[in-house]
């Protein structure tokens, strides 16, 4: 019995010993496979290559610069369409006002009797109206025009900045192989959509300048409001 279990015991010292020296060759190669693929990384071929990795800095400032200006120019146009809002607002403000105090004049007429001398001057009221509301279609119209102009500089800056995004995710895949003459490429693009036309131009005035043509259409229809009101047509 005692030398069956010597004879046991003897088996198990090199069943263990192969066990764990397989162990040790296994993480040695894991190892040494983890090194092979982070020496043969784009990201390594960059690091060692002083032209490529410059393009890369360089490229990765300018993403971060159009980063910042898209920010802005976001923020500019909320702050427009803020501006916007407030204008309209006071615009209707103002007509719902004036004909309430005009209809209030023609009311206190009625009760004291008048003869309707208010009616002559109707077109006195009228013009009061017609100008202030040209005044506010006038405010509301530069800030269109100011706010299709930043989400105008803002399409190029969104459209520069996926281009040059494009070109780091490139030049982080492809390494040292990558075509460092890419940059003219780039700017090229540029050029050429900063030269692209805007086709149907009425329309998209039409749709830009919406509001501006419907206070317009709202003020010649508030000018001959005085005559109703105050000779009670």
């Amino acid at each position: 019995m005692a030398e069956t279990n010597n004879t046991h015991h003897i088996v198990e010292i090199p069943v263990d010993q192969e066990h764990h020296e397989n162990n040790n060759n296994n993480k040695a190669l894991l190892c040494s496979n983890m090194f092979d693929a982070i020496d043969d990384h784009p990201l390594t071929e960059i690091s060692e290559s002083p032209g490529h990795l410059l393009l890369l800095k360089l490229w990765q400032r300018e993403e971060n610069l159009f980063a910042k200006r898209i920010s802005r120019k976001e923020t500019r146009m909320d702050s427009i369409k803020s501006e916007l809002f407030q204008l309209t607002s006071f615009f209707f403000i103002f007509h719902g006002f004036f004909l309430t105090l005009l209809f209030t004049s023609w009311q206190k007429t009625q009760m004291n009797g008048g003869s309707g001398g208010s009616c002559k001057i109707w077109w006195i009221p009228s013009l009061i109206s017609l100008s202030t509301s040209l005044v506010f279609v006038f405010l509301v119209q530069v800030k269109l025009v100011r706010y299709w102009k930043v989400w105008e500089r803002l399409q190029r800056e969104r459209n520069d900045s996926r281009g040059v995004g494009r070109c780091i995710q490139e030049l982080r895949m492809k390494g040292a192989s990558f075509d460092l003459s890419k940059e003219l490429q780039v700017n090229g693009k540029r050029m050429k959509s900063s030269s692209v036309e805007i086709k149907w131009k009425v329309v998209t005035w039409f749709n830009r300048y919406l509001l501006t043509v419907s206070l317009v259409c709202f003020t010649g229809l508030a000018f001959p409001a005085s005559k109703f009101v105050l000779c009670g047509l």
